[in-house]
């Protein structure tokens, strides 16, 4: 009994020694040939195609001089930019892997007064001072020759844009030099300085918009003014971005550049939102809160000669990719007006929004007709058949208006559309008020043209989330927007190696199947209330009837009998669709929140239930093989 006693205790304790042997050799292995398995359904800790084409394409060697402070001090700060800088390592590992001996990555410890200091600073790196006024370092400089791109700070606020900033450092110095890229606005969106007159009172300029900030470091960003009559040649893209009140001789000037083969990408307006806030700020505060003589935008003479049509005074407004703003108290406020685009609505087989799930137009217009001969169209954003044009001033007091008397039309409006082939001039006669000046007729090759029936989608109110964070003010997608738009310049330019890489930064994943519950409910509710507002106009009606069959003025305020059945009838029915109204809401509500439920428990249970039935086989068939024996 006792020699079986210590049998058992031998191969017990030689099994756990065994055991313990397997999971250290597993742990060095992995450690030295990291292996991970990414579950997002989307790869986002994979390396994207984009990355691998442009580190497959390095034949100098590349070196990056990666820093971060391994100080000893152990604050949750510290701790958690170094699990961050452990990440990013394993990232640089995962680069060198693919391109081999020509990415040369070398880690520098940038202790005070140390010679890895020294090279940092003379990298173009600063120290973020932590709380206790400790200094600290994460960032890459990225070197090839004399071109050298820095990152000074690898921020974890943008972890899933760790992959493009990497990626896009390094296509930055093996290819230097930068195309031209054109922007012509009548919005400051190079940023305003302050008013001289106003400067004393504290007032501080406009800054720039993010989007021109994230261009300038991939491209030589050259202002064009409203009122040129001739672009540039060394513009190789051109953005229009809400070309309000703009001349036909800038437009002949586009049209020219246009047939000479340049891209040009215009955003459009019905209605701009930041062009109103601004007039509303330079405003008389005697004229009171009066709406803009005008903000919208279009270039009428182009889209005529390329045979499409473009509203300024109607937005689309959509139930089923409608979003929610913030109202009165706090509380939202549905707005069919401003539109956040998912799924079906962005076209998946174009290499600029295939990557890009989520864009947020606010106020936008349509484009109707059909493209001109020669000319060929590609829808890239569209909006649902659950859709109608909205008047744009009434859009824009509120969604309100617009849920009352909602009726969708059944049509797809083009939100977003590219045209390629070859273009006709729109100024047959050449340039207006000249007569002796030579002019182009048709491009010598096929173009391509893309048109955006929005402009603030690209500003940054729209577009980007800003927090204050311990290292500075930070800024985060709020959506696809950014990347929708560097993504059809890079395409219009010529690179489109980092698009997917960008897109996948902003991954955000809609209840489609919830919105779609919404908006087919809330056209029942709406077609109720229309017929409410119908019997309260009929009311009304024969009111006003009864009154003028008075004969006694002195009676005009006391009602008939006819008008107090008039009235009571009126009540009870407005009464039965209130209730009805609200039961409908009440159900609609119930079922979003089971689907909600069901999804979150799902969520909850589905690993733990995969790990108790793992185990419970494990048992099953251990327990087998100790009958068996």
């Amino acid at each position: 009994m006792q020699k079986k006693s210590l049998e058992t205790l031998l191969y017990s304790t030689a099994g756990i020694l065994v055991m313990l042997a397997i999971v250290i050799a597993i742990n060095v292995i992995t450690s030295v040939s990291p292996v991970r398995e990414d579950l997002t359904q989307e790869k986002a800790y994979t390396l994207s195609a984009g990355t691998r084409t442009v580190l497959k394409k390095l034949d100098t060697p590349v070196t990056i001089h990666f820093y971060c402070t391994q100080s000893e001090t152990a604050t949750p700060e510290t701790v958690y930019l170094k699990a961050y800088a452990k990440k990013v390592e394993d990232l640089l590992h995962e680069y060198q892997q693919i391109a081999g001996k020509n990415l040369i990555i070398q880690k520098f410890d940038p202790q005070p007064d140390s010679d890895a200091e020294d090279s940092a600073r003379l990298d173009g790196l600063e120290p973020q001072t932590l709380q206790g006024n400790d200094q600290f370092y994460l960032g890459v400089s990225v070197a090839l020759a004399d071109s050298r791109v820095v990152i000074p700070f690898l921020d974890p606020e943008r972890e899933r844009q760790l992959e493009y900033d990497l990626t896009r450092a390094i296509s930055q110095v093996f290819t230097p030099e930068k195309p031209t890229i054109g922007v012509l606005s009548a919005l400051p969106v190079f940023g305003q300085p302050a008013n001289p007159m106003m400067a004393e009172s504290g007032q501080q300029g406009t800054p720039g918009w993010g989007l021109i900030d994230q261009l300038k470091q991939d491209f030589d960003l050259k202002q064009v003014e409203l009122t040129t009559d001739k672009i540039d040649d060394r513009i190789k893209v051109l953005l229009v971005i809400h070309p309000k009140d703009i001349s036909e001789a800038t437009q002949y000037a586009i049209d020219q550049f246009v047939l000479r083969g340049g891209k040009l990408i215009a955003f459009l307006d019905p209605l701009s939102i930041v062009d109103s806030r601004a007039q509303q700020q330079q405003q008389n505060p005697m004229m009171g809160g009066q709406p803009p003589a005008n903000a919208s935008s279009s270039l009428p003479l182009l889209l005529k000669a390329w045979g499409l049509d473009f509203d300024t005074t109607k937005v689309v407004a959509d139930l089923n990719y409608k979003l929610e703003l913030g109202g009165p108290n706090g509380q939202p406020t549905e707005a069919p007006a401003f539109l956040g685009l998912t799924g079906d609505a962005i076209n998946r087989d174009d290499i600029a929004t295939s990557p890009v799930d989520t864009v947020w137009l606010p106020l936008a217009g349509a484009f109707t007709g059909n493209p001109a001969a020669g000319l060929k169209e590609t829808i890239l954003l569209h909006s649902s058949t659950q859709a109608e044009l909205a008047d744009g001033t009434l859009a824009s007091m509120g969604g309100d208006s617009l849920m009352q008397d909602f009726k969708p039309t059944g049509v797809s409006y083009t939100l977003a559309l590219r045209l390629s082939g070859k273009f006709k001039t729109a100024f047959p006669d050449g340039q207006p008020g000249q007569t002796n000046r030579t002019s182009l007729k048709e491009s010598a090759t096929e173009n391509s043209v893309v048109l955006f029936g929005d402009s603030d989608f690209a500003a940054d109110d729209f577009s980007v989330r800003k927090t204050q964070t311990p290292f500075g003010d930070m800024a985060s997608p709020l959506n696809g927007n950014l990347s929708l738009v560097q993504n059809v310049v890079e395409q219009m330019a010529g690179d489109s190696s980092l698009i997917e890489i960008r897109s996948r930064a902003t991954t955000h994943r809609p209840f489609t199947r919830i919105k779609a519950m919404e908006a087919a409910a809330e056209a029942t509710g709406e077609a109720k209330i229309t017929e409410l507002q119908t019997s309260l106009n009929d009311t009304q009606q024969r009111l006003s009837e009864l009154e003028s069959q008075k004969k006694d003025k002195d009676q005009q305020f006391i009602l008939s009998p006819e008008q107090k059945v008039e009235l009571d009838n009126f009540r009870k029915q407005q009464a039965e669709v209130s209730r009805e109204l609200k039961q409908a809401q009440k159900d609609l509500r119930k079922e979003v929140v089971s689907l909600q439920t069901r999804i979150e428990w799902l969520n909850i249970l589905a690993m733990p239930l995969a790990v108790t039935l793992v185990g419970v086989l494990i048992a099953l068939v251990k327990r087998k093989q100790t009958s068996a024996k």
